[in-house]
């Protein structure tokens, strides 16, 4: 078994190969760089070289993660483009040499679920965060022959990794890398929240908490659908001035209100409350902050961040049937992947979507550390992570 870096595609079918990943071993410890093991595709599934992957803040949630589901050592990383290096058996649509986008949310194309226009949730592979693939097991070792896990079924820091075909998409391979991989989470989940799970309508108002880069996505996805309105929330003043050019019209600086709840101010600004109001932080807090100031009869609150696990939310069960409201969770913005991914990739190549804005920095593999720095810092929205520079 030979350590390889740019093997012929499909060379190594059939057979075990060494390539770099980035471990992480212990909780909120830097990632080791080492020689991993990648075992050669399953039935269904594809081996992928990958060109670049992105940080996602959830990443970083993992990483510090010291209770279940945490798990170590493991192999992060799920916003990622690259390229079909084998194909497993029983695999159909796909060949050595496609251009894909993994993605952790599955579609099978087959259960009743994918073939609805209702969910975006896939009953044959549903969404867990597993440490393992679909079928229970790993595909990766270290060189002592210890297991490695997996996340969210994609695991893209490292230069080779396995994934079932139910989460890959084909993507145009004259897109370029560094913005398509972009499409494997974060920016996908806020616009497609605002596009797909909430169907903003033009001329709308849109309430945004967190400023993050799924709150500045939500923004750009709000922007696209028309709204006439879009309201950032956040703790940090400092991020008012990018929001703009994602489309954000007003600003509400929730650390200065006082005794004023948030959701107070955002009814007095639009005259008895948002069409519809994201939750894009994870706090189950924010959800509740939301639902009051979202408008009676039609509004709509969208829980787009990732919470703790075990948080609650609390509702009175007559504010719910008297005022009209809906709640609704939106997992990877409603979006299909293999529908509506290429979709977005035709706007962002018509100059509609503007992926550009997100990137604010790009570092080699070697330097994956400073990425996890930068977006702890508060100095990157999105940082590229290119495994061959």
């Amino acid at each position: 078994m030979e350590s390889i870096t740019n093997a012929r595609l499909g060379e190594n079918a059939g057979k075990p190969i060494r390539c770099r990943g980035a471990l992480a071993r212990k909780p909120g410890e830097p990632l080791v760089i080492e020689e991993v093991v990648v075992a050669p595709p399953k039935f269904g599934e594809v081996r992928i070289k990958i060109i670049c992957t992105s940080l996602c803040f959830s990443d970083v949630t993992f990483w510090k993660l010291e209770d279940h589901p945490a798990c170590y050592p493991r192999i992060l990383g799920h916003e990622a483009i690259g390229v079909v290096e084998t194909v497993g058996e029983g695999v159909n649509g796909f060949v050595e040499g496609d251009m894909v986008i993994p993605i952790f949310i599955s579609e099978c194309a087959e259960c009743a679920d994918c073939k609805s226009n209702k969910s975006n949730l896939c009953s044959t592979y549903p969404f867990k965060v597993s440490p393992w693939m679909h079928d229970g097991s790993s595909r990766f070792t270290d060189l002592n022959g210890e297991t490695l896990y997996h996340f969210l079924f994609v695991s893209s820091f490292i230069e080779y990794t396995v994934v079932h075909v139910a989460n890959i998409t084909k993507v145009d391979p004259t897109v370029p890398p560094d913005r398509a991989c972009l499409l494997s989470c974060g920016v996908s989940t806020g616009v497609g929240a605002a596009w797909r799970s909430a169907n903003v309508e033009a001329g709308s108002t849109v309430a945004i908490f967190g400023l993050g880069s799924i709150g500045l996505a939500v923004a750009e996805g709000s922007r696209l659908c028309g709204a006439g309105r879009i309201i950032g929330i956040d703790v940090n003043p400092k991020k008012f001035e990018i929001a703009k050019s994602f489309g954000v019209t007003d600003f509400v600086d929730s650390s200065s209100g006082g005794d004023k709840p948030v959701s107070q101010i955002v009814n007095e600004m639009t005259g008895g409350g948002a069409d519809y109001c994201f939750e894009c932080v994870g706090k189950a807090s924010l959800v509740e902050e939301a639902f009051a100031c979202c408008r009676m009869g039609w509004g709509k609150t969208i829980v787009v961040g990732v919470d703790k696990p075990g948080a609650r939310i609390s509702f009175s069960s007559n504010e719910v049937l008297l005022l009209g409201k809906t709640v609704q969770g939106s997992l990877f913005g409603g979006l299909k992947p293999k529908s509506d991914i290429p979709i977005l990739i035709k706007r962002y190549m018509d100059k509609e979507l503007e992926l550009d804005k997100f990137v604010t920095h790009e570092v080699s593999f070697e330097d994956i550390n400073k990425a996890f720095d930068l977006l702890i810092e508060g100095k990157s929205l999105r940082c590229v992570i290119w495994m061959d520079k």
